[in-house]
């Protein structure tokens, strides 16, 4: 894709309607690998975001509009031209609105799923990674006796943090551009404080140009984003179907694979491609 190798999942029907699922900061396609057979009448396509997970970065610094633009160019290099059905989980979600702000020809509907773009509310975590010198150094701590703790306050269920997710993530964060590429959208999108206003409040004022059939989904026991943005995420999108898990964390998607696909597949059918 444009001279950046960019890792891609892809199953199902080629001919079918495509579904794109995207993952969330510092994440990877692994996060969506239950969607794909639950959603076997479509074509579905995941992906490392272009920086993340093991994909190379793109050449300009990371924003909400070049990781938009680096997912169009990975779907044009796909072939996939038609409108596609949008899923986009924490920072994927924001990516997603970005897309369909950019180019609303080409999506059919959104499902965001614990989607960042809602509230100045964020883990401590991320809110510390744009500390001068104290980020960088956080994120190249990602090993062995860190990792199991940064994949548990993803989930509610402990039993989701297990050796392959923990080896995933430790692979991640060994890759050149993960750091750097976390760093810059990071900081693009918030500070100490919390998520920034500005850029939330100008990403759904262009969104709301474009109604799409949507549906937002999030778990109550999310630690990065609180449940509590879904009301903001409801008004947002007034016409949204939402939904809210009990029990569950920052993944529905892959913590409530089938009760998940269950709630989208009525909103993927409004629409035939």
């Amino acid at each position: 894709m444009r001279g950046t190798r960019i890792r891609f999942h892809e199953t199902g029907d080629p001919q079918a309607p495509p579904v794109l699922l995207l993952h969330g900061i510092g994440r990877s396609l692994e996060d969506w690998l239950p969607q794909h057979e639950l959603l076997g009448d479509y074509r579905v396509i995941s992906m490392d975001m272009p920086g993340f997970g093991l994909s190379q970065r793109m050449p300009e610094t990371t924003t909400l509009p070049v990781l938009a633009d680096g997912v169009w160019a990975t779907l044009d290099a796909l072939g996939e031209t038609r409108p596609v059905h949008l899923m986009g989980n924490s920072l994927g979600g924001a990516v997603s609105m970005e897309m369909l702000s950019s180019a609303p020809e080409r999506v059919s509907t959104l499902t965001l799923v614990n989607s960042a773009g809602f509230g100045k509310e964020v883990t401590m975590a991320l809110r510390m990674l744009a500390v001068p010198g104290l980020g960088r150094q956080m994120l190249r701590r990602i090993d062995r006796w860190t990792a199991p703790r940064v994949e548990r306050n993803l989930f509610a269920e402990r039993a989701m943090v297990t050796p392959e997710r923990i080896a995933m993530a430790i692979k991640i964060a060994r890759q050149p551009d993960f750091a750097p590429v976390y760093l810059e959208v990071a900081r693009a999108l918030g500070g100490f404080r919390g998520v920034g206003a500005a850029w939330r409040a100008d990403l759904l004022q262009r969104v709301s140009a474009h109604v799409k059939p949507t549906m937002i989904i999030w778990g109550d026991r999310d630690m990065i984003l609180p449940c509590a943005h879904l009301a903001a995420a409801r008004a947002a999108f007034p016409h949204a179907r939402s939904h809210m898990f009990a029990r569950t964390g920052h993944m529905p998607q892959i913590e409530r694979p089938k009760e998940f696909a269950d709630l989208v597949r009525p909103v993927l059918a409004e629409v035939s491609v």
